[in-house]
């Protein structure tokens, strides 16, 4: 197995000091307490006390000791002198060559219980804690060897060699691999094994093998579709692979062997060893059954959204049609009872004289005709539903028989429902009544109509409406599942949930108990709008507007700030500097600069490495990001960008938690950069959405002709933070509401950034997205576009807020709140800890039809957090500025994503959902790649003209942008080479701003 896995810059920092320490490492390896100030005054010289007390430091620090021990950073050594009180260093050469530094090592080994690796006790904690890491985790190598450094560090143990470490690594990572491969086939018998390995066979007449078919997902909306999708469920199971029921393998391990089968071609999994190769069917068959199971529910959900919407549109079609009869016939019985209601007309022969005036005829046929085309109130437009039943049966039967519905308490009866159609959906007369529960009145006169027969098809189309409306709101799932199972499942309860309210509640800075939390709120909202009040007559933003006696509140529109002379000649001063750059020369410098190549690991051999990899890697990012595909990048001349090596490494690097590990390194590199804190602190960040056409066959994309036309789309969901770095980013099928997932991509973020304040549009606006952040800790601030609907809540019916009682007139209910405190706590904490999906759970707490009590209690506490921050929004123009600076930010950094994704048209065209994820997280990857090389850039050319004497003021510093790329090349075929100079860490020349070049 091969073992160099370790960068070279990673070889040449083992045990060295790579940087300077921080304040907090100075004060944490490099404070002298008393007991080591007494050993080192038994020292001769200042020379041997300050080399001793280097030493100590530098073991603790590196948890090794330096050939020359002096060869520290100078901090280090002024943080020593300091504390001893050394004013003369001039010994301390001396003391580095000098034969005392090997006692005073061996003195500070034993006299602070330094070990070495060997020791037995030491090598079974190492071994044993680490295969526990191994085993519930998919860390990379280098990851491992980072935490091994630091877990010797902690435990006093001297650092091995690194060649020692690193081969240490490697065997264990392939003794926890050999056991996982061996546990997933444990179970198998002959017979399993056999169909495993006819998944790799090619069938006599086919091009393709039965994984390739497998594989190959549904691509078109349409019944025919979906039932080919649900044989395809059925083939899976027939399968009859289970996992080992006390194996406890992480499904992390399991999810990423899968990948690797579903992505790797079937002549390189039949040379795998047999029982690796039996291991990865296993993985791949058990996560496709969720798969399969998914996109089936995916085409279901869809076709009944087509179904019924297509339904209502041509029953109002048809009711247009048919109001010029209805007019008519309306009109003749208006004028009969016009007629009898004619005071002055004798009631004697009162009919005789109405049928000579209106024949008997006209009435009978103007009654009917009333009678037929009329609608009650609910109706649910079943004659045109009627029309589609044909397309309905054609998968109906296959869905009750193949997909095993389950259900909370709400939806139960729909589930129940589906068992009695099962049983009774091909027989002429059903054995008994079917489940009544989920009959409202709309559909109770078209399942029994006159005659008291059973209107079957009128109960399959009330049956499939109501799983509709269950499977949006999750009361209704399946099982194995990525995206319908049961988002409840894991939320903590029982013991554990006693256990871990205490640490929840602190870490969230939560009470236990409801009373002190909204005492405190309560408290806050009055304060708030008696400070704002206060406020008012000066603030001239806001008025009132007074109609029918009903006051809304109007706030004015922001001023547009003016540009400053200055803060215009410094943006055209440092875009003038900047050096133009090929794109792929721009992503290759942030690779040398940051090593978030090493983030990319093997699909399946976790340290396999090639020459030259991270060019590959860094032309595979830009071809998916630029939409252009690998041709434009193929070289048969450099080994690196061949077409086999590409496509190899797009196979087996490229993938979403690659993705993500490489974007948590470019976040911390671009907020290590001075000028990146001019701009933001880390603590804010905002979401929006930005929309791609997909015109290719799929179902994971959505119709919506304002923003995709006639074609599909889908919506890439981000979040941004002030530095201008892209956090996090989430693949939605045409235009879900926001408020859906934005809790998702705020929590699964995996940056070091952590932001408290989440900015969006209105879009994300709702009740209970206002209460989960606040539960969560976060401060959820949307601009409010339209402040006239907004509805503002009270606690205190009887508070005085002067002329915010206008329009303060909902009040809070505590009582919805407080029995279901703790239950709000078991959610947040769930959710804190990632038990249960984020974007799962905002399905279940939409507040609409049948809301469950929790949602309610959520909602209504949201309503308190919403008022406090459109008090707060309208008070301070500060705020709504920052708001929508950081939105336009977004908007921004949308552009750029424009420029760069600009081949095919600027369309996605991947049919299935792990293509669009991998395609637009490497657009993401390298949007931060542009943003932070020209931060990089941008704070060198500041830093060079306030050294040339250049006025540059911080105010106008921290209104630049790093979103540019006029100076960007994009276009073209791309020859992936950098200067030697830049290649060796060198910026690039600045470019003369006078000139034109």
């Amino acid at each position: 197995m091969p073992v160099s896995f370790l960068s070279s810059q990673q070889r040449e920092n083992y045990g060295r000091y790579a940087d300077i320490p921080t304040t907090d490492e100075l004060t944490r390896f490099f404070h002298l307490d008393d007991a080591d100030h007494a050993l080192i005054r038994k020292k001769r010289g200042t020379h041997n006390r300050l080399g001793f007390a280097i030493q100590l430091g530098t073991v603790r620090y590196l948890g090794t000791f330096l050939e020359n021990p002096v060869a520290v950073p100078f901090p280090v050594i002024q943080t020593l002198t300091t504390q001893l009180e050394i004013q003369d260093i001039r010994g301390l050469k001396d003391y580095g060559s000098g034969e005392q530094r090997w006692d005073h090592a061996v003195e500070i080994r034993n006299y602070f219980g330094y070990v070495e690796i060997t020791e037995p006790s030491v090598s079974f904690r190492l071994t044993r804690w680490l295969y526990a890491l191994c085993w519930t985790g998919t860390d990379r190598p280098s990851i491992l060897f980072e935490r091994a450094i630091t877990w010797l560090v902690t435990h006093k143990v001297l650092l091995p060699g690194c060649s020692i470490l690193e081969r240490y690594i490697a065997r264990l990572r392939n003794r926890v691999e050999e056991r996982f491969w061996h546990l997933l086939v444990r179970g198998l018998n002959r017979e399993q094994k056999a169909r495993l390995n006819n998944l790799l066979a090619i069938p006599a007449g086919s091009r393709k093998s039965n994984l390739d078919n497998l594989r190959k997902g549904p691509v078109r909306v349409s019944s025919v579709s979906l039932v080919e999708s649900l044989y395809r469920l059925q083939d899976v199971r027939d399968l009859g692979i289970k996992l080992p029921t006390v194996s406890n393998i992480p499904a992390g391990r399991i999810a990423a062997l899968a990948r690797y089968a579903n992505a790797a071609k079937v002549s390189a999994l039949s040379r795998l060893p047999e029982f690796r190769k039996l291991a990865t069917l296993v993985a791949f068959v058990y996560c496709l059954e969720a798969t399969a199971q998914d996109e089936a529910l995916e085409i279901l959900e869809m076709l009944l959204d087509a179904l019924f919407n297509n339904a209502l549109k041509a029953d109002r079609k048809a009711r247009l049609r048919s109001l010029k009869d209805l007019d008519k016939a309306a009109a003749i019985l208006a004028n009969a009872c016009q007629y009898l209601l004619d005071d002055n007309m004798p009631d004697v022969g009162l009919r005789a004289k109405l049928f000579k005036t209106m024949p008997r005829e006209k009435l009978l046929q103007a009654l009917d005709d009333v009678n037929s085309l009329i609608r009650p109130a609910d109706d649910v437009y079943y004659q045109t539903l009627e029309d589609k039943y044909r397309s309905v049966r054609r998968f109906l039967p296959a869905l009750i028989n193949h997909i095993h519905f389950e259900a909370n308490a709400v939806g139960m009866p729909v589930v129940e429902a589906l068992d009695w159609l099962r049983r009774n959906l091909t027989k002429k007369k059903p054995d008994n009544e079917p489940p009544s529960e989920i009959l409202g009145k709309s559909w109770q006169h078209h399942v029994y109509p006159d005659d008291g027969q059973i209107n079957i098809h009128a109960y399959s189309f009330c049956v499939l409406e109501k799983l509709q409306k269950a499977l949006k709101k999750r009361d209704v799932f399946v099982a194995p599942s990525w995206r319908y199972a049961d988002p409840r499942a894991n939320l903590l309860s029982g013991e554990e949930w006693e256990s871990s309210r205490p640490i929840i509640c602190r870490t969230l800075g939560l009470p236990s108990t409801v009373a002190p939390c909204l005492e405190a709120i309560a408290g806050e909202l009055d304060f708030i709008y008696r400070s704002v009040v206060s406020r008012l007559p000066e603030n001239t933003s806001v008025n009132f507007d007074s109609e029918n006696g009903k006051y809304t509140l109007i706030i004015s529109s922001l001023d547009k700030i003016t540009e400053t002379d200055s803060l215009a000649h410094l943006r055209e001063t440092v875009m003038g500097m900047l050096p133009q750059v090929e794109l792929p020369e721009l992503i290759l410098e942030i690779a040398a600069r940051t090593g978030f190549t090493d983030a990319f690991t093997h699909i399946s051999e976790r340290s396999a490495r090639a020459s030259d990899l991270p060019t590959s890697i860094c032309a595979v990012l830009m071809a998916e990001a630029c939409n252009t595909g690998l041709e434009p990048l193929v070289r048969n001349d450099l080994p690196a960008l061949k077409r086999d090596r590409l496509s190899w490494a797009d196979q087996n690097y490229n993938r979403m938690e690659t993705q993500i590990a490489a974007n948590a390194v470019l976040v911390e590199a671009q907020s290590k950069i001075t000028l990146a804190h001019y701009w933001g602190g880390g603590e804010v960040a905002s979401a929006d959405g930005m929309r791609f056409v997909v015109p290719v066959r799929t179902v994971h994309a959505g119709y919506n002709p304002k923003y995709f036309g006639y074609s599909k789309g889908l919506t890439w969901y981000n979040l941004m933070s002030d530095q201008f770095s892209g956090l996090n980013a989430i693949p939605v099928a045409g235009t879900l509401r926001d408020s859906l997932v934005l809790l998702a991509v705020v929590l699964e973020q995996q940056t070091h950034l952590q932001p408290t304040k989440i900015i969006t549009d209105t879009g994300a606006y709702s009740d209970v997205v206002f209460g989960l952040f606040r539960l969560l800790g976060f401060r959820f601030s949307p601009r409010l576009a339209d402040m006239g609907g907004t509805r503002f809540w009270r606690i205190d019916p009887n508070a005085d807020y002067g002329m915010l009682n206008r329009i303060a007139t909902n009040q809070i209910n505590l009582n919805k709140i407080i029995p279901h405190w703790d239950d709000m706590l078991r959610l947040v904490g769930s959710l804190k800890l990632g038990r249960v999906p984020a974007a799962g759970i905002m399905r279940t707490l939409q507040v609409g039809d049948q809301a469950t009590p929790l949602a309610k209690a959520i909602a209504e506490f949201g309503r308190i957090e919403k008022t406090l921050h459109t008090l707060n929004y309208i008070d301070d123009e500060t705020k709504r500025r920052d708001t929508l600076t950081q939105l336009n930010r977004t908007e921004s950094r949308h552009s750029v994503a424009r420029a760069v994704f600009h081949g095919k048209r600027g369309e996605l065209r991947q049919h299935y959902r792990e293509g669009q994820e991998d395609q637009l997280g490497a657009l993401g990857l390298v949007l931060n790649m542009i943003v932070l090389w020209n931060t990089i850039y941008m704070d060198a050319a500041l830093s060079q003209l306030r050294s040339e004497g250049y006025p540059v003021k911080d105010e106008d510093v921290a209104r630049l942008s790093p979103l540019l790329h006029e100076h960007i090349n994009m276009l073209g075929r791309y020859s992936f080479a950098v200067p030697e100079s830049v290649a060796k860490g060198e910026l690039r020349p600045f470019r003369d701003p006078k000139s034109n070049g």
